[in-house]
């Protein structure tokens, strides 16, 4: 039997190495995602590959059969979900979980300092992540048009929710670094999930379910690294509260996309959440992303 190469998310770190990971994870993302643009909320390399997806269009053998059932659904479900086929519930629940993470990054821009005002490792690890989530948004975006949706617009969650987005970031980080933690979690959880998902409903349409992959992989692959670079926030005590959130937040957001639950064993997604500890990811995502220093086995105590 082959030993585990990684450890638990939730594994120890003391301060000194959360604060080493740090400054790995930032000499990592400057050479992932390229030059910052800041006023486009964009990164170099992630509008390059956004670039090369658009350039080479794929689109479905067999046009969606009923695009108005998307459009009448994808901001609120109002049909019965037992009357939409799978397709239509996987894209409408994919956009609305997009839809969330927009709405939250978006509040998050505009409260924690720019490049030219960050002066802590952590403060520009920040802005960078957030121009990455923007980037994943457009990422999603592409996936709907990849369907023949091009007609979807980012919207609002109303304006208390807006208001919940936008005062989150400005709460101390003891109150605020579990919680963003786990949902970064819950992120790649959703996506390995989705990949899989991927394969059952595109079955008999290969070219568009490689390309959502593809532009998925992209997605994931920054998301993985995000856990851990969130996790660096994150002592003892904090870690403990962590993974007694998965459960809640869970089960919590996704019962907030309706389509979730006939898609998905939310059960499975909870128990991957509090089990999550890398091994399980395809290699070919660990070689693009970044992985702590303590949740690599090679490094675990009493392991030369």
């Amino acid at each position: 039997m082959t030993a585990a190469k990684y450890l638990s998310i939730f594994s120890p770190a003391s301060e000194q190495q959360r604060q080493e990971n740090f400054e790995s994870y930032w000499l990592f993302t400057q050479q992932h995602g390229g030059e910052l643009f800041e006023d486009d909320k964009d990164l170099a390399k992630k509008r390059a590959r956004l670039k090369h997806f658009q350039d080479n269009p794929v689109k479905l053998r067999q046009p969606l059969a009923a695009p108005e059932a998307f459009y009448r659904n994808y901001i609120e479900l109002k049909d019965d979900p037992k009357s939409l086929d799978n397709m239509t519930l996987m894209l409408t629940g994919m956009y609305k979980f997009a839809r969330h993470e927009w709405v939250g990054i978006k509040g998050a821009w505009d409260s924690v300092p720019d490049m030219a005002n960050s002066f802590t490792v952590e403060d520009k690890i920040s802005r960078v992540h957030l121009a990455e989530e923007f980037c994943h948004v457009r990422l999603f975006d592409e996936m709907l048009r990849t369907c023949g949706l091009d007609k979807v617009q980012w919207v609002p969650l109303g304006p208390v929710r807006e208001k919940i987005y936008e005062q989150f970031p400005k709460l101390p980080g003891f109150l605020t670094d579990s919680p963003a933690f786990v949902t970064e979690l819950m992120g790649v959880t959703y996506y390995c999930h989705l990949h899989r998902l991927l394969d059952e409903i595109l079955a008999t349409e290969p070219e568009v379910r490689e390309r959502l992959k593809e532009l998925l992989d992209e997605i994931t692959i920054d998301e993985i690294a995000h856990v851990g670079q969130r996790r660096n926030f994150i002592g003892p005590i904090g870690m403990q509260i962590s993974k007694a959130l998965v459960k809640p937040f869970y089960t919590l957001f996704f019962n907030d996309i309706p389509e979730i639950k006939h898609l998905f064993d939310v059960g499975q997604m909870i128990e991957d959440g509090t089990a999550f500890d890398f091994n399980k990811l395809p290699d070919y995502m660990v070689e693009r992303s970044w992985i702590p220093s303590y949740c690599k086995a090679e490094n675990a105590p009493g392991i030369p």
